[in-house]
């Protein structure tokens, strides 16, 4: 089993060698600040009490609050937090915003609990929790499975434990309670912002085929936008499979049928693709908008794209971006690519402090002004010193990191 933690070391530990960086700063970063591990008794719809494990890695808060989502899902554990604290970190300093990295995870599986059960245990992860939370400590997000309706019952479980009325200790919340507008689209554009910059430079055409794993928030909203900018959607893939249509979907009809019909099985014009075939369809762009570890070594190898975009957080391995660099296929790293959901999380959490609502077209000004220069910068570094993106991504960071006088103190 791909471990997600040493993964994530491997590529700080090459980077740093790569760009001669200071140990003392590597070390410090192979490491948390500090990893809680919490028990979550909820109260279950028959009356029995139910144990869940929870975690909260905070890996480092030199620029900022830590800053990362809580996922719920049966497969996390702490080496996958720890792992998506550290791309956090890294994350917010290639974005040049001022929060740190952190990252929740609750074990379980929410499609197995009803809304009320939900409900009392996201307010049980604040109740484990809320010490070591706060505006100018640690501010959670959403994440896998988790919903502006979650955030939205810890802010108010938070608010009931500390009086705390801001709002700004949770982000990604319902815009009614104060979230931002353009939270929930935030990451698929941030993506698309970065790719639309990068376009040319990577030889593709006005209008590319694209394949997008993942159906979620992130790739469905992906999807959309490529699609609404002219570009040619041609697969489409959830956990259990995707679709493939020559003539490109639309991926608004796509995500219809399968709310209607739970399944992308029989969509018309379609052909049914595993979510392996998909990774490997001959396209312009391969979007991985899912879990961790989906281009590995025994994959990479057969991948056609000419381009990726990870929108997902660790969909390649080391080994795959080996591989990928060798054959020539750009990556654009994690990092930078669905770096757009940290960045208006940021924003939510300015306006939150500062009592003001910015509009969605604000937003999304804000957004491509942040994202497009580190993109520029980041093609540069990569193109001049002829290494990946995601070295030259992490290079950035580790510079301003490494500018930060609280480091190490």
């Amino acid at each position: 089993m791909i471990n997600p933690f040493e993964n994530a070391l491997r590529q700080l530990w090459g980077a740093a060698k790569i760009g001669n960086v200071d140990g003392s700063l590597v070390e410090r970063l192979s490491r948390a600040d500090k990893e809680i591990t919490v028990t979550i008794p909820v109260v279950m719809d028959d009356g029995s009490t139910r144990l869940f494990e929870g975690y909260r890695v905070q890996h480092c808060a030199s620029r900022g609050p830590y800053k990362g989502g809580i996922r719920f899902h049966p497969d996390a554990d702490i080496n996958e937090v720890r792992a998506l604290a550290l791309w956090m970190t890294i994350k917010t300093a290639v974005a040049d915003i001022p929060m740190g990295g952190g990252k929740g995870g609750v074990v379980v599986d929410p499609s197995t609990l009803s809304s009320g059960e939900i409900e009392r245990l996201s307010r049980g992860f604040v109740r484990a929790l809320w010490r070591d939370l706060g505006p100018d400590v640690d501010v959670p997000a959403p994440d896998v499975n988790t919903t502006p309706e979650i955030m939205a019952y810890m802010v108010d479980e938070y608010e009931k434990l500390t009086g705390d009325r801001s709002g700004a200790c949770f982000t990604g919340k319902p815009v009614e309670t104060g979230g931002s507008a353009g939270r929930g689209a935030a990451t698929g554009l941030g993506g698309f912002y970065v790719f639309a910059a990068l376009r040319e430079k990577a030889n593709l055409p006005e209008s590319a085929t694209v394949a997008v794993q993942g159906m979620g928030n992130v790739g469905g909203n992906a999807a959309r936008i490529f699609h609404e900018n002219g570009h040619k959607v041609v697969a489409m893939s959830d956990s259990r499979g995707g679709i493939y249509a020559d003539d490109g979907l639309d991926p608004v009809a796509v995500e219809k049928y399968k709310e209607e019909s739970r399944s992308l099985r029989g969509f018309p014009g379609a052909r049914e693709i595993s979510n392996n075939e998909l990774l490997e369809l001959s396209v312009d762009v391969l979007v991985p908008a899912a879990l961790e570890n989906q281009l590995t070594a025994d994959n990479a190898d057969r991948v056609k794209a000419k381009l990726v975009l990870e929108l997902a957080n660790g969909p390649t391995t080391p080994e795959a971006d080996d591989i990928l660099h060798t054959k020539g296929v750009k990556v654009i790293p994690d990092v930078l690519a669905n770096a757009g959901g940290v960045v208006v999380s940021t924003f939510e959490w300015q306006q939150n402090r500062a009592g003001e609502k910015w509009s969605e077209e604000e937003v999304f000004d804000k957004l491509r002004a942040v994202l497009v220069p580190q993109a520029e910068a980041v093609w540069h570094d990569a193109l001049a010193k002829n290494m990946t993106m995601r070295s030259a991504a992490f290079l950035l960071a580790l510079g301003r990191l490494a500018n930060e006088p609280k480091i190490g103190a």
